[in-house]
Formats: structure tokens, C-alpha cells, sequence
């Protein structure tokens, strides 16, 4: 009686064979596989982060370029200066940062990951290195 029970559970779970989520193909296999392949996996996994992963990428992007601009610079003793008209000229985006410190005396600096930027008078920038 116990051998009939088990061959009719084995039966119930193979005639209830899902099908893949990305490509509707029947899978073979374990009962709770939602996917017949590895490829029909990332697909269907892109697809659902796709509009999220757009955003990021075009964050994470923007926060590079910044980076890229900031770190080209000569530091002397852990700092440069320049002006607000080359930062933009070369593709800075002002909008950008990682991170906003507000120090003891006041001033505000702006972060991408490790370096920072303060807005000084007549257009300059200072640019200095967490080291």
C-alpha cells in the first residue's frame, strides 16, 4: 500500500510539470524549478530589475564621471583648486555627490566617494582628498 502511495505522488508531480516563467518551455526536473535553464533565469531576473538597474546605472555613471573629473587634478598636500567654469566644462555635474559634510567653522563640502569640493568665492573650487 505504502509502494502504491509513493508511485502516485511520483505520477501527481510529474503530470504537474510547471513550465519556465521566461519561456513558457515545460521544465524537467526538480518540482520546484521555475526556470528550464540558467539563461531563461538572468533573462527573466534582468527584466524584473530592468527599470531600477536603468536608474542606478545612469546614477553610478554620473558618480564615476564625477570622480574621474575631481581626481585628475594635481593634489598638493591633499588639495587643488580650480574653477566652477572648468569643472562644467569638462562634464562635472554639480547635482552629483555621495555625500554633504558640514564642518565645525562652517563649511560645506560635497563628496564623491573620497574626494570633496567646497564652493568658494568668485567662482573657485576647493578640491580635497580624504587620505
Amino acid at each position: 500500500m505504502l509502494l502504491y502511495l509513493r508511485c502516485l505522488c511520483f505520477r501527481n508531480k510529474v503530470n504537474a510539470m510547471s513550465t519556465c516563467l521566461e519561456c513558457g518551455d515545460r521544465i524537467v526536473g526538480r518540482s520546484d524549478k521555475k526556470f528550464c535553464n540558467d539563461a531563461c533565469r538572468n533573462a527573466y531576473n534582468n527584466n524584473q530589475n530592468k527599470d531600477a538597474s536603468n536608474l542606478m546605472r545612469n546614477i553610478n555613471n554620473k558618480l564615476r564621471k564625477n570622480f574621474r573629473i575631481l581626481s585628475g587634478f594635481d593634489f598638493v598636500d591633499g588639495k587643488a583648486k580650480t574653477t566652477k567654469q572648468r569643472l562644467s566644462n569638462n562634464g562635472f555635474d554639480f547635482n552629483y555627490f555621495t555625500n554633504f559634510k558640514v564642518y565645525k567653522n562652517g563649511s560645506e563640502y560635497r563628496f564623491v566617494y573620497d574626494i570633496g569640493y567646497k564652493l568658494l568665492d568668485d567662482d573657485w573650487i576647493l578640491i580635497v582628498r580624504n587620505e
